[in-house]
């Protein structure tokens, strides 16, 4: 009789139970994640661990775990980034159309392939797919290391990923209403010869300087996040500052598709600033990674 009585009792109590662990998930799944955040990681020293891996069995399991589990956070990954083109196939001739306003339209190009436009379509989608699936890849990547990281670093880190994906918009904005304005009459007509369009070589052209100064423009917060992280110290940034001014001297060179001094300066222009923005921002993440270690040592001191 208890055990039927018990039965029936699941039985009544199920939906009312069903409806409370419903409510109740994102509760336990946001302690869950704040005990995360603020769990502190076991400490092993680099020449420690770089030793057990030739001798420690244990180790060398815990390393190739640690392996698996980036594989896996980059096939997730890799899979959000699948489902972001895919979202993005449905605005892709909307974004064809509004980049090829700079040289008049689509109407001005003339493809010579078969496959051509097919090739423009999914190069741009894949672009868009990138700039939407950006956070996602940010949030996979900070997963996979936030469980090495302290509790103010992981926090930090978190609070970037958003940061990156408008630090990666502001930069393609940039190229779209700054660069291309002016690179491109000068590339159009270079030594007086009006260039026949092709949009295989102009949308390879647009979305690489696109993505690769939409890149430029996250070096602020990497900056000050592994600042945060203690890898850096702003005090390198600052001496350094002249051969930081050569090495985007030859990447803006790089990137930019000429040589000439106006469109090199387009580029380097904001890159320099952005250095010394990095650098300001390292000084502030110093400060604050040196006050929270204080904070911390204080009460051993009292001891």
């Amino acid at each position: 009789m208890g055990e039927f009585l018990k039965g029936l009792w699941r039985v009544v109590s199920f939906p009312f139970r069903l409806i409370f662990n419903i409510l109740a998930f994102p509760f336990r799944q946001m302690g869950r994640f704040g005990r995360f955040l603020n769990t502190e990681p076991e400490e092993h020293p680099l020449g420690d661990y770089l030793t057990g891996l030739a001798t420690d069995k244990t180790v060398q399991e815990s390393f190739w775990g640690e392996v698996d589990a980036l594989r896996r956070h980059l096939l997730r990954a890799l899979i959000g980034l699948a489902v972001a083109v895919a979202i993005s196939f449905y605005f892709t001739q909307g974004i064809i159309d509004f980049l090829a306003r700079p040289v008049g339209g689509l109407q001005v190009m003339k493809a010579i392939e078969v496959t051509e436009s097919v090739g423009v379509f999914m190069r741009v989608a894949l672009l868009s797919g990138i700039a939407l699936a950006l956070p996602y890849i940010a949030f996979e990547l900070w997963f996979f290391a936030a469980p090495g990281l302290r509790p103010r670093e992981r926090r930090f880190g978190l609070v970037g990923i958003p940061l990156a994906a408008l630090l990666f918009l502001s930069g393609m904005a940039f190229t779209y209403f700054m660069l291309l304005p002016t690179a491109l009459p000068f590339l159009l007509n270079f030594m007086g010869i009006e260039a026949q369009l092709r949009p295989q070589s102009y949308y390879t052209f647009v979305t690489g300087l696109m993505f690769w100064i939409g890149v430029a423009f996250e070096f602020p917060l990497v900056i000050y996040v592994i600042t945060a992280m203690g890898f850096i110290k702003p005090q390198g940034l600052a001496q350094q500052w002249r051969l930081a001014i050569v090495i985007i001297a030859v990447m803006a060179a790089a990137i930019t598709p000429t040589v000439d001094p106006v469109n090199m300066a387009l580029v380097m222009a904001p890159m320099s600033l952005l250095y010394f923005v990095s650098i300001g921002l390292s000084f502030i993440a110093y400060a604050g990674r040196n006050k929270s270690e204080t904070k911390a040592a204080a009460p051993l001191e009292g001891e």
